[in-house]
């Protein structure tokens, strides 16, 4: 087959190149190794998904060439494009991808898998199969191998209990079968045994453990209070297990960036409730009441500052002050709210200002010597003469007016947490710590029980 015809006809958009597939996939086997060709070549004019959705139409002809292709690639695009398609062939029969699971090549064995992971619960029935991979020498593999199980769904759970109860199949399995468990069944899933190691170990871990500055993304509050049991029924919590800040804050983050959302209330049904931290308590996570009153909400940006308030000032009168943070890692978003004795000192999202075009005066003490995040507070000519499109100008030239004019910084939620009770994100050696955390059930918690997925001690 002429590469340079093939590639013509191949060139174009995913319409115009409709009828030149439909044709190479009839030609099946014979259209392989010239449709591989294109799909391998970097420099190709080819958008390199029609050439791949040709090899995935041809199906299992396409399997074997695929693998050595991924094998053999000398570049990670190339492993790329040749591991997509090999996971998405549309073959019969699953099965046709059990001899790739032994491949010489790790890359190959992570494909396979792949393979698997996105049949879902139709892969199923080769459990007892997929098992040894998940103590494959590879981290990647490994990975892999939980990720498939977790796809598959709870329908593993049996086999992979039946693995962590038996003598090891080989090294590493037992706890690839106990990081899929954790991955897809919650805490009761575990057996009784692996729950006692687990408990075990976080007392261990407490012994000793440092606080470690946490990843900030999300919303917590802080009152003033070594009174753990007071902050749980305040915030209506139960079911409280001791845990790491390490476990915590991994809880904390799970639930706030999962996107399997396939277990009612997996985003509200537990918290972190932080040991007392230079002497304040933090709570990081949603409950239940506040949760379901903003995502049931016509307006949810209307609703968010308001049960945050009420939830201020309820704290404020019962523990003297009360703040909420919020922080997030995908955009500029913060915001934060300060009470004091039943009343709202200071309510600030940067959003929200934006918007309203606020004279940006700072309100409260811990604000002062800070630009807020909705300021610019640079001239309008700051960047004259500097191309845009050039990083490196552009903040060079920003340091130079920033220091020439000189500007302060912007403070976000940490910041004000910083000089107000404690910023999570700076804990460390100097934190004087009390008690230990704990994750606590919500009321939706209580109902539905913890989310699934694995957390570090």
């Amino acid at each position: 087959m002429d590469k340079g015809l093939l590639t013509e006809s191949l060139s174009g958009s995913w319409e115009h190149t409709r009828s030149a597939r439909d044709a190479l996939v009839e030609q099946g086997v014979a259209a392989v190794g010239a449709v591989l060709d294109v799909l391998c070549d970097e420099q190709s004019p080819v958008e390199w998904t029609v050439s791949a959705d040709v090899l995935c139409r041809i199906g299992e002809p396409a399997l074997l060439p695929l693998a050595h292709a991924a094998a053999a690639a000398d570049s990670p695009e190339v492993a790329r494009r040749a591991g997509w398609a090999l996971g998405r062939l549309m073959v019969d029969d699953p099965g046709a991808y059990e001899p790739l699971l032994n491949h010489v090549h790790t890359r190959v064995r992570s494909d396979a898998l792949f393979a698997f992971q996105v049949r879902g619960g139709a892969a199923a029935k080769f459990v007892d199969r997929l098992i040894p991979l998940l103590g494959d020498p590879e981290p990647e593999v490994r990975r892999r191998a939980v990720w498939a199980f977790q796809a598959i769904g709870t329908a593993v759970v049996p086999a992979l209990q039946r693995v962590r109860r038996l003598p090891a199949p080989g090294p590493r399995v037992r706890a690839g079968a106990l990081e899929a468990l954790a991955a897809i069944a919650v805490p009761d899933g575990l057996g009784l045994k692996d729950q006692d190691a687990w408990r075990r170990l976080t007392k261990i871990k407490l012994l000793s453990e440092v606080p470690d500055g946490m990843h900030l993304c999300g919303s917590w509050y802080a009152v003033p209070t070594d009174d753990q049991d007071a902050v749980l029924e305040a915030f209506d919590l139960g079911s409280p297990q001791p845990v790491t800040l390490r476990t915590g804050a991994a809880a904390w983050n799970h639930d706030h960036h999962s996107r399997n959302r396939t277990r009612p209330h997996a985003a509200c049904s537990r918290v972190f409730v932080s040991p007392a931290l230079d002497g304040w308590t933090l709570v990081f996570g949603h409950s239940s009441l506040g949760t379901h009153r903003i995502e049931d909400a016509d307006d949810r940006d209307e609703v968010l500052p308001l049960v945050v308030s009420q939830r201020c000032t309820d704290l404020s009168r019962r523990f003297g002050s009360a703040q909420w943070y919020g922080m997030s890692c995908g955009d500029d978003w913060t915001a934060w709210c300060i009470a004091e004795d039943g009343e709202i000192l200071r309510h600030y999202d940067a959003y929200d200002a934006e918007e309203e075009d606020g004279d940006g005066q700072p309100v409260h003490p811990a604000e002062v010597g800070y630009l807020l995040p909705h300021q610019d507070g640079l001239p309008e000519d700051a960047f004259d003469g500097v191309n845009l499109t050039g990083s490196e100008a552009v903040a060079a030239r920003y340091r130079q007016v920033k220091e020439d004019l000189r500007i302060p910084d912007t403070c976000y939620a940490n910041d004000i947490a910083a000089r107000v009770s404690v910023d999570p994100g700076a804990l460390g050696a100097h934190t004087s710590t009390s008690g230990h955390g704990v994750v606590a059930l919500t009321a939706c918690g209580r109902e539905h029980g913890h989310p699934a997925g694995a957390l570090p001690v």
